[in-house]
């Protein structure tokens, strides 16, 4: 043993062990600290799991209106992938007229649908049969798994995600990302000791950082417990909380969790978090149909999302993608063949994140308003709830694609300059009153001011129909031959002043019928009806067609009521579906994240405005474009179809709108300025060209001419609003409530002289 003879240097010595050992009391306290807080924080990880939202499915059977053509457009969109033979979910063979496919396994509202593969026959119209490959079994409905089109709730985060579990990670993920990021991960303890020495090395040989040693599960740990800040405070806790992490977390749980929880890029204000989510966001399709290419591109990102954003620096990544699948072609992950294969593919990021927020935003907007609406806010707070939706993608395309193309053709046409005009439009289905497309703004991915919804501008003539339709109800009085006066009207208001209105044209037209005064819209006849039938009639139909608290002025007549294109396309869609009331809803069904339906607020449907009186509108509102102010849509629409309209315009041509449906679609388009200012377009110049080639390009269904069981027809001579029959040139053909119909016969009838009833007014006049 050894003595120390210095006392001081004895001192010095005791001190240090006191020292020592104060210190390893106080590490172990801390480790032991630090160990509870990251058993207990990681065990309570839950991750933020905003709603996946879905557009309707597309459905498919025999003699589905859909081309061979348009369905393979469909499932590309979808992510589908074309190839020589089916390989697996998520693809299909192309040969002609037919499609062979293998379609996805998806949990559908009303049960789960299972992988089939089917071929497809039809041609440049329908689908003409689906059988089953391997059985020759007739399928007669099918659905493809929807799109995925958003995301929301909760509104608190800005992180999204698809949660997947390691085993439904296709193998070459897991172990390319280990490759890539942390070879010896299997085998460390948390850090890596060979990594931190070689990564010293490399940045010592360089004269700066070039190399990082932080393993899978250091990068975690910063991940979901610490900042990013390069302190050597926050790299000794990151290590030591790996290490611990590593006692009691087996390696396939941290390898799980990473997949989740990396950052792989940014989509406006949303982080993209996670391997599931990236995989719809760049590439489309479901985590376990990725190629070795995107899934080399996939793990080239998690180095630096924004260095390597693949939208921005396409270049820059396909050299990384390009590294990395060279590196697991040397580790033996894929074959030299594959590598050759993988290198020659293009980058195959889509254009935009199909999947993203930014895709539908006023779509999307309309759907959390109604949640808010529809469902209670505590059972919207439980994460990650599955919304399906009525969106129509094609019909949603449709839309999108008339309003990029057509404004500026709009704006060379009254020569304003570029950016000049905004618009709004909606789609809804006339059975179920769904809400198929949505559009706020002529840029259809800004996910600002929501025009369709909150853009309140006076409506014009689109108003006339319910005034037209209120005097309509009292059959005693009116029918659609009734003559209406087109006399100059000067009222004089509750305040004193005068209210003389003006026809559009300036003109006046004498004795016109009612059906002509509509589909003319001619303003005079129409405030004059309004009077005739009271301003508090009127306000109650515009109520029970769903607009809620109209003004009660004779303005509101000729369209003095400001409205959002929503409010419109609830309105006509009372009228389209005969006079049954149904909200317009964007949502089918929303699930919890174990697949159970959520409770709803419901609503009940109901028949709000007379059916009878309604088909006489409709038939009147077809006429407006028959040979009215709308009839330049007759050039577009299919031939032998009938659809029913009405343009509407506001002082100075400020707002140019169109409202008009068929037996299928309903559809509204507003088109006007910010600004308020004057647009030089009137409704039929302007909404109704968006409008009506809408209709044709979502092959919008003509109107069922079925009478209804109080409806019946009448030849009508319209020179004098009596009966005809074949003596009378330019007889129409006019609807009337059963028993309506007038008895007498215009004096160019023939039977008019046979008719005892004629023969005895003839006696008495």
């Amino acid at each position: 043993m050894v003595r120390i003879k210095s006392p001081f240097l004895r001192w010095l010595l005791i001190g240090l062990a006191v020292a020592f050992s104060i210190g390893i009391a106080a590490l172990s306290i801390y480790l032991v600290r630090l160990d509870g807080e990251v058993r207990v924080r990681f065990a309570g990880v839950r991750w933020v799991l905003p709603a996946q939202v879905y557009a309707a499915p597309l459905e498919l059977y025999p003699g589905a209106p859909i081309s061979v053509d348009v369905l393979r457009h469909e499932l590309d969109r979808l992510g589908y992938r074309s190839s020589d033979d089916l390989v697996g979910p998520g693809t299909y063979v192309a040969s002609g007229n037919e499609l062979k496919i293998d379609t996805r396994a998806f949990a559908f509202w009303d049960g789960p649908q299972s992988e089939m593969r089917i071929a497809i026959r039809g041609d440049g119209k329908s689908l003409a049969n689906i059988r089953a490959m391997g059985s020759d079994q007739p399928v007669d409905l099918l659905r493809l798994d929807p799109m995925l089109i958003g995301s929301v709730y909760p509104s608190h985060s800005g992180e999204d995600r698809i949660l997947v579990k390691l085993d439904e990670v296709p193998p070459l993920l897991p172990a390319t990302l280990m490759l890539v990021e942390d070879r010896n991960f299997e085998h460390h303890i948390g850090i890596s000791f060979r990594g931190i020495l070689r990564a010293a090395m490399a940045n010592v040989r360089a004269g700066h950082t070039v190399q990082g040693a932080s393993t899978l599960t250091q990068q975690l740990i910063r991940n979901l417990f610490l900042s990013n800040e390069q302190t050597f405070k926050r790299k000794i806790t990151e290590m030591f909380m790996a290490l611990l992490l590593e006692r009691h977390v087996s390696k396939s749980e941290i390898l799980e969790a990473y997949l989740n929880e990396v950052w792989l890029g940014q989509d406006g204000a949303r982080a993209i978090h996670g391997f599931g989510l990236a995989s719809q966001f760049y590439f489309n399709k479901p985590l376990n149909e990725l190629q070795p290419q995107e899934i080399a591109t996939l793990v080239g990102i998690v180095k630096g999302p924004t260095v390597f954003n693949p939208r921005r620096y396409a270049k820059r990544v396909q050299e990384r993608r390009d590294l990395v699948l060279k590196l697991m072609a040397e580790a033996g992950l894929i074959r030299d063949d594959e590598l050759e294969v993988a290198q020659l593919q293009p980058l195959g990021v889509v254009r935009s994140a199909s999947g993203g927020v930014e895709r539908y935003p006023a779509y999307i907007d309309l759907v959390r308003r109604q949640l808010k609406g529809l469902y209670r806010e505590e059972d919207l707070n439980g994460e990650g709830l599955r919304i399906f939706t009525t969106l129509d993608p094609r019909a949603q395309e449709a839309l999108e694609a008339r309003i990029v193309a057509d404004l500026p053709d709009l704006e060379k046409s009254r020569r304003l300059p570029a950016d000049t005009l905004q618009a709004a439009g909606v789609v809804t289905s006339v059975e179920g009153g769904e809400v198929l497309a949505m559009v706020g703004d002529r840029n259809t991915r800004f996910p600002g001011f929501n025009r369709a919804l909150d853009s309140k501008r006076p409506i014009g003539s689109l108003a006339k129909p319910f005034v037209y339709l209120t005097a309509l109800e009292q059959p005693e009085r009116y029918n659609l031959q009734s003559i209406l006066q087109d006399a100059a009207i000067d009222l004089k208001m509750p305040n004193g002043q005068h209210w003389a209105p003006k026809n559009y044209d300036r003109q006046l037209h004498g004795a016109v019928p009612l059906y002509a005064a509509l589909a003319k819209s001619y303003n005079l006849p129409t405030i004059q009806l309004g009077l005739d039938v009271g301003v508090e009639r009127v306000h109650d139909t515009i109520e029970a067609a769903g607009f809620q608290d109209p003004p009660t002025l004779p303005s509101m007549f000729i369209g003095a009521i400001d409205m959002a294109p929503f409010d419109v396309a609830q309105m006509y869609s009372t009228l389209a579906a005969s006079g049954y009331l149904t909200p317009l809803l964007a949502i089918r069904e929303v699930q919890t994240k174990d697949g159970e339906p959520l409770s709803r607020y419901s609503f009940k449907l109901k028949q709000t405005l007379p059916e009878g009186p309604v088909y006489l509108t409709t038939w009147a509102m077809q006429k407006v474009i028959e040979f009215g102010t709308a009839r330049w849509a007759v050039s577009v629409l299919p031939a032998g179809q009938r659809f029913a309209g009405k343009t509407g315009t506001t002082d100075d041509d400020r707002d140019s709108w169109f409202a008009g449906f068929g037996a299928d679609r309903v559809a509204v388009v507003w088109v006007g300025r910010d600004d308020n200012k004057p647009v030089g377009l009137d409704g039929a110049a302007g909404a109704l060209r968006i409008w009506g080639r809408l209709m044709r390009d979502i092959s919008a269904r003509g109107i069922d001419l079925t009478l209804p069981a109080n409806i019946e027809e009448a030849q009508i001579d319209p020179q004098s609003g009596l009966r005809a029959d074949e003596g009378c040139a330019g007889a129409l053909t006019i609807p009337f409530i059963v028993g309506t119909v007038p008895e007498a016969y215009a004096d160019c009838a023939n039977a008019r002289e046979s008719s005892p009833l004629q023969w005895l007014k003839d006696i008495f006049k």
